[in-house]
């Protein structure tokens, strides 16, 4: 069913609305990330000195420069890694559109979908937001001491992000939040597999900025089946 569901998502890669929401996200996504380089740079230089004296070598110039320079790199290494779950967050926003995308084509005969406030959906995407990027941090303290399990770390920890985003964002288009919470711990393993499906490609780069929109679509004939 997993595979299945993410061959129809495939398939359905050109629809102009799932184009549409792609661009927004990685738009806003690179938007947030120059923001936060510029901010970095400016922190650093004000609060680091223009020179430093240093015994036996005396007064070193540069230094706010070096030090700008450094923090921009270990930004740019944080990005590879935030990137993703940034993107995904600022693209939930518009998930939407791609659940009504793949519903209109494969099941036209829904009735229609429950009405959810504009305020539920921001909050959604912020708490997913901060739960991603948190978890994706403190999993970066425990990558060194895992060795060639890392990926597997990686894979089953955004697995289990996405699967449970995902499936959630889905179900409360057709589901009050208790009658999806339930369907969700009921189906919890199926979910959790078909999130790993998607976090693999978040390994490679540029591909991973496709999971959210054929995520979303994966999980919508995925939430059909195991509702019927």
């Amino acid at each position: 069913m997993i595979f299945s569901a993410f061959l129809r998502a495939l398939s359905q890669g050109a629809d102009p609305r799932f184009r549409a929401v792609l661009l927004r996200g990685v738009a806003l996504s690179l938007g947030l990330l120059v923001a936060l380089w510029v901010v970095t740079i400016e922190i650093v230089r004000w609060l680091t000195p223009d020179t430093l004296t240093l015994p036996w070598i005396g007064e070193v110039g540069g230094i706010d420069m070096a030090a700008s320079v450094g923090s921009v790199a270990l930004l740019l290494v944080a990005s590879v890694v935030l990137m993703v779950p940034v993107a995904s967050a600022f693209s939930g926003l518009f998930l939407e559109r791609v659940a009504a995308a793949v519903e209109a084509r494969h099941y036209p005969a829904l009735p229609a979908v429950r009405a959810q406030p504009v305020a539920e959906a921001i909050f959604g995407a912020a708490v997913f937001l901060v739960i991603v990027i948190g978890a994706n941090l403190a999993a970066l303290l425990v990558w060194p001491f895992t060795g060639p399990f890392a990926p597997l770390l990686f894979w089953a920890l955004n697995g289990w992000l996405l699967g449970r985003e995902y499936f959630t964002l889905v179900a409360l288009r057709h589901l009050p939040p208790d009658q999806a919470g339930r369907l969700y711990r009921a189906n919890r393993a199926t979910v959790w597999a078909a999130g790993t499906l998607m976090a693999a490609p978040l390994s490679v780069p540029l591909v991973n900025l496709l999971v959210p929109v054929l995520g979303v679509a994966t999980f919508t004939h995925i939430f059909h089946s195991l509702r019927r």
